[in-house]
């Protein structure tokens, strides 16, 4: 490893530390103004789904975004951790028995076993509401428009057009195996949209022109398929303790990926051509672009 890798690593574990702080604040037993109470296995299993390990990249990608264009870092903390609350809600939902059927889950037990289905489903369901009140919460100092706007983006990057459609798709794709297109859209959908989402984010925080907009959801486009390829190639090359999570389940279930279409030295180019294409999309930043270009090689090269 040399010293840019550790130094990128270990800007994204302090991130992932300060995200984990704004997150047990957030989930704390307290309840907030126009809440009536906070039932305590309820939110013990949020915070065992939200907080229970996991790199924080969709986060760290909201702030880094921010920073890059002057966005205001706390107000980035508070719509990462939203966007935390959103991600860690798919995990959980995905995880229960009627749809991928996990029983583990960054190496521990996913909810529906460490709890129950029951407490498990409304664990997710109060994750992905609570994602809206934190944007919306006056404690998230942004303006109203800038507040409506990362509302109206991650409601589509999260529902129907975009992440749970992504989601129904793969669980079609498990009866009839998509095409080609089918799987780029299914993974732009389940993967790619939350990642897209937090690039973007980062521009709106900073109140970003929309050429800078444009440029950033670009950039989480690229990364996100990128994302996808790494966790393919992963799925079929690693292992479950490696992983933290059962591996080789797409191939088990006949589901289609790009890396099974077109084999894994055409996988391996094209995961190298989304980060030079993502790379030379925050050239033009120079030296306030380097992170976000050490975020795309992360990506690429993680084992886990």
């Amino acid at each position: 490893m040399d010293a840019s890798t550790e130094t990128f690593e270990a800007r994204l574990t302090a991130t992932a530390r300060e995200i984990e702080a704004v997150l047990e604040t957030l989930l704390s037993p307290s309840a907030l103004k126009g809440e009536i109470a906070r039932p305590e296995r309820l939110r013990s299993a949020m915070h065992y789904a939200s907080l229970n390990g996991g790199k924080r990249l969709r986060p760290f990608l909201v702030i880094e975004a921010a920073s890059l264009l002057g966005g205001d870092r706390d107000a980035a903390l508070r719509v990462g951790a939203a966007l935390e609350c959103v991600h860690c809600y798919s995990l959980v939902h995905d995880d229960l028995p009627a749809m991928d059927d996990d029983d583990l889950r960054r190496g521990k037990p996913t909810v529906h076993i460490a709890y129950d289905e029951a407490t498990a489903i409304l664990a997710g369901d109060s994750l992905l509401t609570y994602a809206f009140d934190i944007i919306a919460s006056p404690e998230t100092v942004l303006p109203d428009k800038a507040k409506v706007t990362l509302t109206l983006a991650l409601a589509r990057a999260a529902g129907i057009g975009g992440m749970a459609g992504g989601q129904a798709l793969d669980l079609a794709a498990e009866r009839q195996a998509p095409d080609e297109q089918g799987i780029v859209t299914l993974q732009a959908m389940k993967t790619g949209a939350l990642i897209r989402f937090a690039c973007e984010a980062g521009a709106i925080i900073a109140g970003a022109s929309s050429e800078d907009c444009v440029r950033l959801r670009q950039f989480g486009e690229r990364i996100g398929l990128a994302f996808q390829l790494a966790d393919d190639i992963l799925d079929l090359t690693s292992d479950a303790a490696t992983m933290g999570k059962a591996t080789g389940k797409d191939a088990g279930r006949g589901k289609g990926t790009l890396v099974a279409m077109h084999g894994m030295a055409w996988a391996e180019a094209k995961l190298a051509e989304q980060v030079l294409a993502a790379e030379a999309l925050v050239a033009p930043y120079s030296e306030r672009g380097t992170i976000l270009a050490e975020t795309a090689r992360f990506i690429a090269g993680r084992k886990s």
